[in-house]
């Protein structure tokens, strides 16, 4: 939620006495250029806050792009010194007429001491946390600053020693990481140490906003919004809670006036704030004569909100403004009994209406906190939207994001499923770690919990299904410990705290979970994986990805997926000539998951020829469009599988209400499971995802020789349409036969059997047709503009395709205001038909499909200013023959 804050101050209490008139209470931040050197001294240079050694040694030409080639091993010995932030500043005002001055971190990365003058102010040891230091006794009118860091691999390794009582595993990633160890012992973004997706920088710096902050009475810390419906009075509420650090000695009185003109809703209370720490809840009733517009995801309405001014009139002429933005929406997560089934459903309820989760799992953008733009956080949120998804997970292993993330998410209709920054690890519950992780909670429950985007708290990523599963081997006999540990830390102490702050949306301990039924066996199930309860990972690099019986009929797909490598132009940037080749030492280096690259091509040669180039370069081109083809047809299929999963129960399984593929966006250029590439460009799977997660979608699929087509609707009535068959011979752009199937009706939310026939059947109705030599392509049209995208089943591998020809590719492109228009030519059938535009950063509104025409329009949304001649000598054109 955008806040602006407005403080206005005629008058102010002195120490204990109305004194003259100051002007305002003061803020003022200490961003911008700071001095930062090494342990030792050899190391100096100037280096921007918010930011990190990293990018500042980058800045200033002292060392290359760490993402270049092998840089992330080179560059270790930056993450293993000790460097300090050091800077002077005035004081921006007179301090003598403030009752109380203080430093303030929106976020320190990680451990570090914090100086003025010489004198320590503070410590801190979480990256996650807020900190707020009393300066008032030791700032002058010129100050200087140090914030000393520790090595966090050093704190890590030494946190680690230090807990002799039992291990707390893992110790260190798998080698094929080229990961730091004890990542567990620090809080901090747990894939900084690495990932098998991602590098290890494990980073130093001050990463967000610190300032100075200066007043007297009172200071407002918090400000959060919470809705709510009460369905006997069928009236909105919205409980306002706000913070204060109350520096009087005595009570303050005042008054607060909360004004939302558009809902004709204005109240004044009267408060009374108690020296310390002092809370004000107040409960909003709307108007009931105006009409509230709800936030509704995208896709299912409008993301409407209301400008809302809160005024706090305290005592003495001490006035604060608070602009926000209320938005109105509710979020059950429904766990009930299911007729047929044995278990419990999973699913969420926005707003009374029952919401299939579409969308992808959420990682840092960037390994430098301070390189994550406003700009870039638009461009992959929008592509999210884009793709016709209304979900994310934000995983556990990365950040807490940054404000901006979630104001946009607000104002897009993405939907957010919050893990707490607990990832694939057993963590300790000593004194200290769970002081530390409790702060780090409630503060940032208290920072997010006013976004109507997140609709659910997942307390870790895997660690219910690590303990379960008993991942790290640990003896049976030892196993007590841990028990009790995972629910000392997610159940009695965030789960707790999530339950204080915020009692408006759900919260599970974990991901995968068997949800109520993993709490009513201890928070511990001995199966989380349990398709008939709650949430499920699943990954199966090795079975055939477009055979959907291997898929779980489980409640709700919260991570599944498959690698890829990213386009050349994106490896370019941070490769040599020696490195081009799919077994050369960079493409093992940048793989960090075990056997990856051998995985992807075994999953593609199950379908696929394999490219045999002579030319290395050329055959490596055709490798990575070849991962991205099989990355994009396998969450095709199990996606798809997913989708028509939801209205029906087979053998007990399905209700199927969820899918986030594993994962939207990439951390750097390297192979991994990502849909977007690093800086934002669309993999195949992305433009199939936007096919896939349609509202109104013809998914096809073959049991026991029979072909089925469902129609799936998230539409919010029900509709009639009309379902066409075509099938194709390989050989010939006329349609062999074609089917117009009408009066199908569909009802709203659901998803049902509106065709099937035994492919022999077909195949001889059509005639001149084989599995080999024909493919069946299919959508639905509805009244006026209502129709699916165009949607395919291949009734072969399409390395035994027969009659596919290489095809005679075109593209004429011409400009139409800000867009340009691609028409291509086909002379043949060409499946996964791949514009690539190279660096040119933007998108097509379609691609990686197969070509059934002579000619299709296609268009290209640049996102920075371009010229026609760049896309002209950009553009290249493959088509799966091309690889052959």
């Amino acid at each position: 939620m955008r806040l602006r804050l407005l403080l206005l101050l005629a008058a102010c209490w002195g120490r204990g006495a109305l004194c003259g008139s100051p002007p305002g209470p003061a803020a003022h931040s200490l961003r911008g250029s700071w001095w930062l050197g090494n342990g030792n001294g050899s190391v100096v240079l100037r280096g921007e806050v918010p930011g990190c050694v990293h990018t500042a040694l980058l800045r200033q030409g002292l060392i290359q792009d760490p993402y270049y080639r092998f840089n992330d091993l080179a560059y270790r010995w930056i993450s293993l010194d000790n460097w300090t932030y050091s800077r002077t500043f005035k004081a921006p005002f007179d301090i003598s007429k403030w009752q109380k001055v203080n430093l303030v971190f929106e976020g320190v990365d990680t451990v570090a001491q914090i100086l003025i003058n010489n004198v320590t102010v503070g410590r801190t040891d979480n990256m996650f946390n807020r900190y707020s230091f009393d300066i008032t006794s030791v700032i002058k009118e010129v100050n200087f600053i140090e914030v000393r860091f520790l090595s966090a691999i050093s704190y890590a390794a030494e946190q680690s020693r230090s807990h002799r009582a039992y291990s707390v595993p893992p110790q260190c990633p798998p080698p094929v990481q080229k990961g730091e160890c004890h990542v567990n012992f620090i809080r901090k973004e747990q894939c900084s140490f690495s990932w098998d997706w991602g590098p290890s920088f494990p980073t130093q710096g001050v990463w967000k906003d610190v300032r100075i902050e200066a007043y007297n009475l009172c200071h407002l810390i918090y400000f959060t919004l919470t809705p709510s419906y009460v369905k006997s009075a069928q009236q909105w509420s919205l409980e306002i809670e706000s913070v204060f650090d109350v520096v009087s000695s005595k009570p303050v009185v005042g008054l607060v006036t909360v004004n939302i003109p558009k809902l004709q809703t204005q109240q004044t209370y009267t408060t009374e704030l108690p020296p310390g720490e002092g809370r004000i809840v107040l409960l909003v009733n709307i108007n009931k004569s105006a009409t509230v517009q709800t936030w509704w995801p995208s896709g299912h309405g409008n993301q409407t909100g209301y400008d809302m001014t809160t005024t706090f009139n305290m005592g003495a002429r001490y006035k604060i403004e608070k602009f926000s933005k209320a938005y109105f929406r509710t979020v059950e997560l429904v766990e009930e009994p299911i007729p047929g089934s044995r278990g419990l459903s999973f699913y969420f309820r926005i707003n009374g209406l029952p919401i299939f989760i579409k969308g992808s799992n959420w990682i840092p953008a960037d390994s430098f906190q301070d390189r994550v733009s406003s700009d870039m956080l638009k461009l992959i949120l929008q592509s999210t939207v884009d793709a016709n998804m209304n979900a994310l997970r934000v995983w556990g292993g990365g950040v807490y994001e940054q404000d901006e993330f979630y104001d946009i998410c607000d104002e897009l209709g993405i939907m957010i499923w919050q893990d707490f920054m607990f990832a694939c690890a057993l963590y300790p519950t000593d004194q200290n770690y769970l002081e530390s992780v409790r702060a780090e909670v409630t503060h940032q429950v208290k920072r997010l919990k006013s976004h109507p985007c997140i609709i659910l708290w997942s307390g870790n990523n895997e660690n219910e299904a690590a303990v379960a599963g008993n991942w790290f081997s640990i003896p049976h006999a030892e196993m007590k410990v841990y028990f009790k540990d995972y629910v000392t830390l997610y159940v009695k102490n965030i789960r707790e705290i999530v339950l204080a702050e915020d009692k408006s949306r759900p919260y599970i301990t974990s991901s995968p979970t068997n949800g109520k039924e993993s709490v009513k066996e201890g928070w511990l199930s001995q199966n989380p994986y349990d398709t008939h309860y709650g949430d499920t990972h699943f990954y199966d690099y090795f079975s055939d990805c477009w055979n959907w019986t291997v898929y779980p009929k489980t409640r709700f797909a919260s991570e599944y997926g498959f690698q890829s490598w990213p386009s050349f132009s994106t490896l370019e940037k941070v490769s040599s000539t020696e490195d081009w080749s799919y077994t050369s030492h960079f493409s093992l280096h940048r793989q960090h998951h075990a056997a990856g690259n051998d995985q992807m091509l075994h999953q593609a040669g199950l379908h696929f020829k394999l490219p045999q180039n002579t030319d290395p370069l050329k055959r490596f081109k055709d490798t990575i469009y070849l991962t991205q083809v099989m990355q994009a047809q396998c969450i095709k299929a199990e996606t798809e599988f997913y989708r028509r999963s939801r209205s029906e129960i087979t053998n007990g399984e399905g209700h199927t209400m969820g899918s986030l593929y594993w994962q939207l966006n990439d951390i750097w250029q390297a192979p991994s499971w990502a849909s977007l590439e690093y800086g934002g460009k669309w993999k195949m799977l992305h433009y199939f995802a936007q096919h896939f997660f349609a509202p109104l979608l013809p998914v096809g699929y073959e049991d026991d020789g029979v072909l089925h087509i469902y129609g799936v609707s998230d539409l919010h009535s029900d509709c009639e349409l009309t379902l066409q068959v075509r099938v194709h011979q390989w050989s010939s752009m006329e349609p062999v036969c074609t089917l117009a199937k009408e009066g199908v009706t569909l009802k709203a939310g659901s998803a049902a059997p509106i065709y099937k026939e035994p492919v022999n059947d077909l195949l001889k109705r059509c005639g001149n047709c084989t599995r080999q030599s024909c493919v069946v392509t299919f959508y639905l049209m509805g009244k006026g503009d209502l129709h699916s995208p165009g949607n395919s089943h291949f009734l072969s591998s399409l390395k035994d395709a027969v009659g596919l020809e290489k095809a005679q590719l075109s593209a004429t492109i011409s400009q139409q205001g800000d867009l340009y228009t691609f028409v291509l030519q086909t002379t043949a059938i060409t499946p996964f038909v791949w514009l690539d535009v190279g660096n040119i950063p933007g998108r097509f509104n379609d691609n990686g499909f197969l070509m059934t025409e002579k000619r299709k329009v296609v268009v290209f949304y640049p996102w920075e200013p371009i010229r026609i001649e760049e896309l002209e000598k950009s553009l290249s054109l493959t088509s799966l023959m091309d690889i052959y």
